[in-house]
């Protein structure tokens, strides 16, 4: 049996998931509306910000974040279901 993930898929996947979060959270920040985890966020993503231009850096970090989370989590699960 053939339990492999394919780390690659599995990276875009989790990057295009957390980049449209973070891109809607920067955007409903604009209104007040989770404006801290924003904050808190913009201190890790580099331009990060309750604006359209800052959701949109965001989201360009946050792809790269879970893409990379994406990968090593396939990647390790493959190792370990050998």
């Amino acid at each position: 049996m053939n339990n492999k993930l394919q780390p690659l898929a599995l990276g875009v996947a989790f990057g295009v998931l957390w980049a449209f979060y973070v891109f809607f959270a920067g955007l409903f920040a604009m209104y007040g509306w989770g404006a801290t985890m924003v904050a808190a966020l913009g201190s890790f993503y580099l331009g990060y910000g309750a604006s359209f231009l800052g959701a949109l850096i965001g989201a360009l970090w946050a792809f790269v974040d879970g893409f990379v989370g994406g990968f090593i989590i396939a990647w390790i699960y493959n190792k370990v279901a050998k």
